[in-house]
This record gives structure tokens, C-alpha cells and sequence, in this order.
């Protein structure tokens, strides 16, 4: 509930994810990487950044397919594309 309140007064949710895509593609981060920079850059919670990701399927999914590709996931079943 804090984390949320501190998350809104230094950025929106918007704005976060806009950031992160910046990263991604600016720096060639991937984006469990320019997620962490991101909260480290600007004293967010992990936490609180994770709720906002959590709502965010097209990050979410990107990070989860890169968990599991590093085994910290276990992995799921995926369509080939």
C-alpha cells in the first residue's frame, strides 16, 4: 500500500512501462534487467513494480519467458511461433 503511494508520486504506471520499453530497446536490456535498473534509478520497491507489471501482460510475459529460459521458472508449455 505504501510502495504504491510512493510508486504514484515518483512515476505513473504509464510511465513506467513506457520507460522500461525505452531501455529494452535503447540499451538492449532484456527486461527483467531495465526493470531492476528502472527501481534502482528511481528508489522504487521491487514489489511496486512488480504490481505494476503483474497488469502489464506483454512484460509479463517477456519476463516469464526469460525466467524460464535461465531455469528460475519452471517451464511452461508455449505455441511454437
Amino acid at each position: 500500500m505504501v510502495d504504491d503511494v510512493i510508486l504514484q508520486k515518483t512515476m505513473s504506471n504509464e510511465k513506467f512501462i513506457k520507460e522500461v520499453e525505452i531501455l529494452v530497446v535503447k540499451y538492449k536490456l532484456d527486461y527483467m534487467d531495465a526493470v531492476v535498473h528502472l527501481c534502482e534509478k528511481n528508489n522504487i520497491e521491487i514489489e511496486a513494480a512488480a504490481s505494476i507489471i503483474k497488469n502489464n501482460i506483454k512484460i509479463r510475459s517477456k519476463i516469464q519467458a526469460a525466467a524460464e529460459d535461465l531455469n528460475y521458472l519452471p517451464k511452461s508449455a508455449r505455441l511454437p511461433v
